[in-house]
């Protein structure tokens, strides 16, 4: 059981630590870089390797959450509020994975140069930009509702 809840918290410390430290990298990325491209570049390609820490943790956080209340109470307990907020931290990351980065990738090809050197309101730009909002949002969202699920794992283990 405490290997089951180690594995539990180990998965939320690997996923809330590096959505929480993301933006250390981003921001550290754009001021020493060289260039904004090179910089996004960096930034996307960390992005990423974050979405698949964030799978994969959240992956082990079920099984072993599910596995957890089985040897707990008897049951798998499949809707407990914290397995359905990984469900969704899940979904939220797929999201921005296969839907919204690969359409901002394509935006940032079809530009000739970098894409700060576009005009703001050409409409490629735009789309772009406001894509590069919703993954903002849904990086935010991920972690609060991260932030919950610690909440709710934590209090659970005192009962």
């Amino acid at each position: 059981m405490s290997f089951l809840r180690f594995l539990m918290l180990l998965s939320l410390i690997v996923w809330l630590g590096g959505l929480i430290f993301f933006p250390v990298v981003a921001q550290m990325a754009f001021s020493m870089l060289p260039s904004r491209h090179l910089a996004g570049l960096v930034v996307g390609r960390s992005l990423s390797v974050l979405h698949w820490m964030g799978i994969i943790s959240g992956a082990v956080f079920l099984a072993s959450s599910v596995l957890y209340s089985r040897f707990e109470s008897g049951t798998t307990n499949i809707l407990a509020g914290r397995h359905l907020l990984i469900c969704l931290m899940l979904a939220l990351t797929l999201i921005s994975q296969f839907a919204i980065i690969p359409r901002m990738d394509t935006l940032r090809a079809a530009i000739p140069g970098e894409i700060d050197s576009v005009s703001p309101d050409n409409p490629a730009r735009m789309q772009f930009d406001a894509l590069h909002a919703w993954s903002t949002r849904l990086e935010g969202g991920v972690l609060l509702l991260g932030l919950v699920v610690a909440y709710l794992t934590a209090s659970s283990f005192q009962r």
